[in-house]
């Protein structure tokens, strides 16, 4: 995890330099697990990020300046009422831990002075903000609530007390001295020499991280690394070299000196960042130097491939959408089955016409009876219900018939409805593989909200929140001509019978759940290569992007049509034609 101790050291130190004795003017959430403060320094104006959320709890200085919901979330209105226009008066990191608090003078209601305490705790999926009342020691709320059925230990309920989080037995760097690393290196020496060097490496890194509070595994990694030497042999005191390793570590961050990183791999993508440099990641990795830990922080969060949180967001979706997919395949299993029972009319029919025909020669009371079947002449055995007379009994397999045959029509319309769902659900299911972008996601559970799949979500502060707007990307393709692409079905909807004109050319991946594109031809007459880079698009945007060959339908935009009561993004169309193309994006033509 990127953040450990040690950058919590770095954050806390920058933090001290920068924002100690500014005023919060502004306080943002832009997330349920997020908040922005805006702090005005004698140094100029800060934005504080900070995040408890599980994949990614951060805390920093961003450039980022939103955009933030118009309706706060509650836990923001809080924030707002209790440390908004206060000064930060400390920022600390209590020992080692992974943990910051600011100490914050504000006033209250009356205009008396009095202090809060805004405590950050960065620790994995145990991540939280906490308010906490000093005098009392009573939290005022969290971020986070957690209950004693989810955490006996310690309760993040406003009114109770504040426990600080377990140390597990660890001892923080500033407090470890000679004879406890010196313990250490003896717990692990004899096992350790008996593996060879990398055992040895890897026997020492881990009772670091599990004696050290706050070492991540790559800092705990590091600083085995600098005590051994890396050779084949160890240095004569281990334990020596171990306690001046921590030594130097405690030495940099006691003076600030620290040398933030952030490793790249050979595509550029962001692998890890630490306040200090890391051996094992200099040489497989491309270093990438920052003037602070902020920087390094909010550039590696900032470029990474796909951020935890549009994963986060996509798999709730994905969850949702497959649930009403399983569900509409039970039932269309059901309704099959209901179907095939309906089949059996005729036989109703033809029980009914031989009862009504052997009135006269059957007895009241019997439960079977087996007449023959003037048709062809076979046997048919009949069950009779003893209690009814032979001619209610012939009624009675008229009603079954009657009533198997309006069934058989009704379940062929339902499993032409269910067909359709199953459809529309499989498209979601591709929009939700394909979004790369938090606005993507945000779109689409806005989708699934308004077609029935996905309660809505109640608003911060009890109002409804504006529905974005449709933006649907754009590409400029071959000719000067320009792709429209729908990111989810609404803006499927949107740009084939909104932005689109009739002679404009509209592609559809053949047999699979994909995006709409639109062509804008405005009136010219396309050439072949920017229809085969607007098909590739088609299959770039659709389920087939891992497949070669994808067949794509076109057609002039006149020809696609929704039908009534169609969910969006469902449409027909005529006069198509077929092109193969492989899913690429074309070139940047900026």
């Amino acid at each position: 995890m990127p953040f450990d101790g040690i950058v919590l050291a770095a954050v806390a130190a920058q933090l001290s330099a920068a924002v100690a004795g500014g005023r919060i003017e502004k306080i943002y959430q832009p997330e349920r697990d997020e908040i922005v403060l805006h702090i005005g320094a004698r140094g100029g104006k800060h934005r504080l990020l900070v995040s408890s959320n599980g994949s990614n709890p951060r805390i920093c200085l961003t450039e980022d300046a939103g955009p933030y919901p118009q309706n706060p979330y509650g836990f923001c209105m809080l924030l707002r009422k209790h440390i908004q226009n206060g000064r930060i008066s400390g920022v600390e990191q209590p020992g080692s831990e992974r943990v910051i608090v600011f100490s914050i003078e504000t006033a209250n209601e009356l205009g008396f002075s009095q202090s809060k305490r805004l405590i950050v705790e960065i620790m994995g999926k145990h991540s939280n903000i906490i308010l906490v009342d000093p005098e009392t020691g009573r939290i005022i709320d969290s971020i986070k609530r957690l209950s004693a059925e989810t955490n006996r230990y310690r309760q993040t309920l406003p009114g109770c007390a504040y426990i600080e989080p377990p140390s597990h037995g660890k001892i923080p760097w500033g407090e470890a001295d000679a004879d406890a690393i010196g313990a250490m290196a003896a717990s692990c020496l004899g096992p350790g020499l008996a593996q060879g060097p990398d055992g040895l490496l890897e026997c020492v890194s881990g009772a670091l991280l599990s004696g050290i509070q706050g070492l991540s595994p790559r800092a705990a990694a590091e600083l085995a690394g600098q005590a051994l030497g890396g050779g084949p042999d160890p240095p004569d005191d281990v334990a020596g070299a171990l306690y001046a390793a921590l030594s130097g570590l405690r030495a940099r961050i006691g003076t600030g000196d620290f040398s933030p990183r952030v490793y790249l791999d050979g595509d550029g993508r962001p692998v890890d960042f630490h306040a200090f440099p890391i051996s094992a990641l200099e040489g497989p990795c491309r270093p990438l130097g920052f003037g602070d830990i902020s920087a390094a922080a909010d550039y590696y969060y900032a470029n990474r491939d796909s951020s935890s949180r549009v994963r986060q967001k996509a798999a709730e979706l994905a969850k949702a959408a497959r649930s009403g997919l399983d569900r509409l395949l039970l039932k269309r299993q059901r309704v099959s089955e209901e179907l095939e029972k309906a089949g059996r009319a005729e036989e109703y029919r033809l029980a009914g016409e031989l009862l009504t025909a052997s009135l006269h020669a059957l007895e009241p009371g019997r439960s079977a009876v087996t007449l023959t079947n003037y048709y062809d002449g076979s046997p048919m055995a009949i069950e009779l219900d003893p209690r009814l007379t032979p001619s209610q009994n012939a009624q009675r397999y008229y009603r079954l018939y009657r009533k198997a045959k309006t069934a058989a029509a009704e379940k062929v319309t339902q499993l032409a409805a269910i067909d359709r769902d199953a459809a529309y659900l499989e498209s979601v299911l591709a929009f939700i593989e394909n979004a790369s972008t938090v606005e993507d996601a945000d779109a689409l559970r806005q989708e699934l909200t308004e077609s029935g799949y996905l309660r809505r979500r109640k608003a911060p502060g009890g109002k409804k929140r504006p529905a974005p707007g449709p933006a649907p990307l754009s590409y400029a393709l071959y000719g000067g001509f320009q792709a429209l692409v729908g990111r989810n079905n609404t803006e499927n909807d949107f740009i084939t019978f909104r932005k689109a004109s009739p002679r404009d050319l509209w592609l559809h991946t053949k047999d699979l759940p994909g995006a709409h594109v639109v062509m804008l031809t405005e009136g010219r007459e396309p050439p072949e290569r920017a229809i085969l880079e607007a098909a590739s698009l088609a299959a770039w945007h659709s389920k087939g992007r891992a497949s070669e060959n994808v067949p794509v339908d076109y057609c002039l935009a006149r020809h696609v049509k929704k039908p009534s009561g169609a969910k969006p993004g469902m449409v027909i169309f005529t006069n198509n034609r077929t092109v193969y193309a492989s899913p690429v994006l074309p070139p940047d033509r900026a």
